[in-house]
């Protein structure tokens, strides 16, 4: 918005000048006053202002990070919290302690509904045999010198899974694994007929068998034929006990035990007896004799691991982010002189961008009033003047202008848009010219 002023006109000046400094009033005692030196700068200064250094301090540092390393402190504490709860306890194979697919607690679950005592232990040393049910899951991790105990003890019922050539040598004598013979020795785990007359199997029909397969012998019975062997065989090694071989214990676990037969055999194999003894290898020991260690690393779980690879990546990316530069590299803050024109413009294209249509209107009507007024004689209160006592005034100046029109342009409503705003800095312009020359 342009505006003639009359008087003589006066050299441009910048938007922000330094202020001078204060002329020097030290004189000789009774003599002249010295003029007036020219206003001091300081030193290396062309134009008088002090020179800031762009070299970051410790506060400003402080500024910057804090957030970065509030932000990473919160994450170690998330990790260290997520760590300390171990909510993701992972338990072997057919484990009976274990609620994944892979466990057996529903098993043990529908024992203990049934009425029976089931146990967990990972000693067999000095355990009496009587007349209970005992689960061997693992029996090719025992010792020789277990074996020759388990063999002795003469437990009622002895349930094998999977078992190896040594640990039926010495606990099944005359049952084979099937390849001896020249079968196969392994067969799918999959739904199978039972084919035999074993009460346990008869009652339970169908169920999910497989895995290793073994020959019966002359004094064993096989359940569940798959070729050339057996999946299940139970053995009598004495008056009272029996030894149940399975390739597999797929059937037991949580995943399948709800299929076909497997929950009704696996309750007539395992809860014949009174109470089960359910044998854990303790896995530890194993490992410790075996002279594996683990590291720091084992104990991380994967996703921890890829989380700390993409984290990485992250705070790399973000470091090439943060160290691009946009121009060349200055060591100070250098003075500079901005045009008023330049700084109304960005002005008025911040006014654009938030679309403050009202805020730009009443920029541009306080500051036609603010020049109106000293030009109508019209006193300044504040540095603002008196709206009735504005536009009477204007109104005495151009009489042939509406009174509603002037209050409206002067103290109307904020426009609707972009056209509306033109159209009100057009009519204040053209208002300013007429009040200066009627």
């Amino acid at each position: 918005m342009t505006t003639t002023t009359p008087g003589p006109a006066l050299p441009p000046q910048p938007a922000e000048a330094p202020a001078p400094a204060a002329p020097s009033a030290a004189a000789a005692p009774g003599g002249p006053a010295a003029p007036a030196g020219p206003p001091s700068q300081a030193p290396g200064s062309a134009t008088g202002l002090t020179r800031t250094s762009l070299a970051p301090t410790g506060r400003s540092l402080w500024r910057r990070s804090r957030w970065y390393l509030l932000s990473a402190a919160l994450l170690l504490l998330a990790a260290t919290v997520l760590a300390g709860l171990d909510q993701d306890r992972r338990y072997p194979r057919l484990d009976p302690r274990s609620y994944d697919a892979t466990g057996t607690h529903a098993v043990v679950a529908l024992l203990q509904r049934e009425g029976l005592k089931v146990d967990i232990t990972e000693d067999l040393t000095g355990r009496p045999a009587g007349n209970d049910t005992l689960v061997i899951p693992e029996p090719d991790l025992l010792t020789p010198e277990q074996l020759r105990a388990l063999a002795a003890a003469k437990h009622t019922r002895l349930v094998l899974l999977s078992p190896g050539p040594a640990a039926l040598s010495a606990l099944v004598p005359g049952v084979r694994p099937s390849d001896e013979g020249g079968g196969a020795p392994y067969a799918a785990v999959r739904s199978t007929a039972a084919q035999c007359s074993l009460p346990e199997a008869v009652r339970a029909g169908t169920a999910h068998l497989g895995g290793l397969l073994y020959t019966a012998g002359s004094r064993g019975e096989g359940c569940y034929p798959r070729g050339h062997g057996y999946p299940l065989v139970t053995l009598r090694t004495g008056r009272d006990a029996e030894v149940v071989v399975l390739g597999s214990g797929d059937f037991l676990t949580n995943e399948l035990v709800k299929k076909d037969g497997n929950a009704a055999l696996a309750l007539g194999l395992l809860g014949s007896r009174p109470s089960v003894t359910w044998h854990l290898p303790d896995y530890g020991a194993l490992l410790a004799e075996g002279g594996s260690r683990k590291e720091f690393g084992d104990f991380v779980p994967d996703g921890w691991r890829w989380g700390g690879y993409q984290l990485v990546v992250a705070v790399l990316l973000a470091a090439l982010w943060r160290a691009r530069r946009l121009g060349p590299v200055i060591s100070e803050n250098l003075p500079v002189v901005v045009r008023a024109a330049e700084t109304t413009e960005g002005r008025a294209r911040l006014y654009r961008r938030a679309k403050a249509r009202g805020r730009a209107a009443d920029a541009l009507r306080r500051a036609a009033a603010h020049r109106l007024a000293p030009a109508l004689g019209v006193p300044l209160d504040a540095g603002v003047p008196d709206p009735t006592a504005l536009c009477a005034a204007v109104l005495d100046r151009l009489p042939d202008r509406p009174a509603g029109d002037v209050q409206a342009l002067l103290y109307g409503p904020p426009p609707t848009d972009d056209a509306a705003l033109l159209r009100l800095a057009d009519d204040l312009d053209t208002l300013e010219r007429q009040v200066r020359k009627p």
